[in-house]
């Protein structure tokens, strides 16, 4: 039986606050294309891949053609925010203290490419970061499980002993299918009762609230009571 554990972290509004700019830069993607979608929905549909967001907001009987335009036009915008994007207090820290009690750190994320390069460089904590599950990574993303399980592959560890940490109700389901502890946090603008009914067991209102409250998380008791 493995005795590594490994600690599985979503990005996006989880170790970098970036969701708001997500939604201002799809918002202005759709309103480019004709499309007038509130920017409450966007919110609430950040976290999924690009085109199941887009299925997401404009729905199934959509001309799917204009996808690719969509995406092309939300990565364009979002690239302008690349050279700053903000980590979250604590972020790089939390992963550090993490790896220094004994945990493989891997990150599972609807980001891919370059955006997903310039979210590590605003994190970083590459000395600790095993490697990264994203969106070129798996055939489809949250809530499927398919970033979570190929971010413990990485780990080399089964689904009890992983930890998946993220900020969104996607993140909870992708991580409850996988089978793996659920850990939330508020920095991504989702109210707590929401990532508690997806599968969180525990909601902490950020990184560094987290990281302040290590040795009494589910990190720690999975440490002192680990699954097979």
């Amino acid at each position: 039986m493995t005795t590594k554990r490994a600690a599985i972290f979503d990005v996006d509004g989880t170790l970098v606050d970036t969701n708001h700019l997500h939604v201002v830069t799809w918002w202005e993607a759709f309103r480019q294309a004709g499309h007038r979608v509130p920017m409450r929905e966007v919110h609430r549909a950040v976290g999924l891949g690009g085109g199941d967001l887009i299925e997401h907001l404009l729905g199934k009987d959509r001309d799917p053609d204009g996808d690719a335009q969509l995406q092309a036009a939300h990565h364009t915008l979002y690239a302008t925010f690349f050279d700053r994007l903000p980590a979250m207090e604590g972020a790089g820290e939390l992963l550090r203290a993490l790896a220094g009690r004994g945990w493989e750190i891997v990150l599972a994320t609807s980001a891919g490419g370059a955006e997903l390069s310039a979210l590590r460089r605003a994190i970083d904590a590459d000395d600790v970061i095993l490697g990264a599950a994203g969106a070129d990574d798996v055939r489809q993303g949250k809530p499927a499980p398919d970033p979570v399980a190929r971010a413990r592959d990485l780990a080399g560890v089964p689904s009890g002993r992983a930890v998946f940490v993220g900020d969104t109700v996607w993140d909870m389901r992708a991580g409850m299918r996988d089978g793996v502890t659920c850990v939330a946090v508020l920095s991504g603008g989702i109210p707590r009762a929401d990532l508690e009914a997806a599968g969180a067991t525990a909601v902490h209102r950020d990184t560094a609230d987290l990281l302040d409250h290590l040795g009494t998380s589910v990190f720690a008791d999975l440490e002192g009571h680990a699954r097979p």
